[in-house]
């Protein structure tokens, strides 16, 4: 069997994936705090049939060697947390990260995830939550129904205004050494990994873990502009594979007629 038809689907297969990426980063253009992924290749095993560097006699080495590849594959698909476009919203609750820090969340379960979606609400106790109703941690405390104002500064200090006077608390933001190696659950929510590291809170502002912005959102990190460009090219690389497949049936057809004849 012609060993291209193998590689020619393999390499299907890798564009086929590099597409659905693609294909959902579009999709997640709008969302709040979303962080675009990008697909990286790696070559197959190869398949030696004379050594670099074998014995030529005569006491000569042969100075290069005969490899045939067998494809390609997708090795990973990285999430890149670059900072995407703040925009004001002014809402009191609007909070955009600038910097690498996420929010920390509980989960329904009891179990902690992590964001750069800062668009929270007020529950009926008073609590911060997620849009899905998820509690806010980093530091947060209930909001008295009273209040009358909610100033968030951007290294954090929280001022809440009551007829009574006012409350002040502290909010923290999470690091991590690899957010690459995070874990996407959806809901823009990230879970801790062995290969992102122990989450890191530290006050914003600080050691470069972000500074808060209330009234604002971070946009998503999508360009729409380069997605089209990759889509093209995953699309012609798509195509050039399945040429490819095609010209190795031509020539098994070939080498068929010449049987016959």
């Amino acid at each position: 069997m012609i060993p291209s038809l193998y590689s020619g689907a393999t390499g299907l297969n890798a564009q086929q994936l590099n597409l659905n990426t693609i294909s959902h980063n579009l999709a997640n253009v709008s969302t709040t705090g979303f962080k675009k992924s990008k697909v990286e290749f790696q070559d197959l095993i190869y398949q030696t049939e004379r050594e670099m560097g074998a014995e030529a006699g005569a006491g000569n080495i042969t100075p290069v060697g005969l490899e045939t590849g067998t494809g390609s594959r997708v090795i990973s698909t990285t999430k890149v947390f670059s900072q995407g476009q703040l925009t004001q919203t002014g809402e009191k609750l609007d909070l955009a990260i600038d910097g690498d820090g996420f929010f920390e969340i509980e989960r329904p379960d009891g179990t902690l995830a992590y964001t750069r979606d800062g668009s929270f609400k007020l529950s009926p106790n008073g609590e911060v939550v997620t849009k899905d109703g998820y509690r806010v941690l980093s530091g947060f405390q209930p909001i008295p129904p009273e209040a009358t104002g909610i100033s968030i500064a951007p290294n954090g200090e929280v001022t809440v205004v009551t007829p009574n006077g006012t409350q002040n608390f502290q909010i923290q933001l999470t690091k991590f050494n690899n957010p690459a190696g995070l874990k996407s659950i959806g809901g823009n929510l990230y879970v801790e990994t062995p290969a992102s590291g122990t989450p890191n809170a530290g006050t914003p502002g600080q050691n470069a873990i972000g500074r808060v912005m209330q009234g604002y959102l971070e946009n998503s990190n999508v360009n729409v502009a380069e997605e089209m460009v990759n889509m093209i090219l995953a699309q012609r690389a798509y195509e050039i594979n399945s040429k490819a497949i095609q010209t190795s049936d031509r020539m098994l057809e070939i080498i068929n007629q010449l049987k016959r004849a």
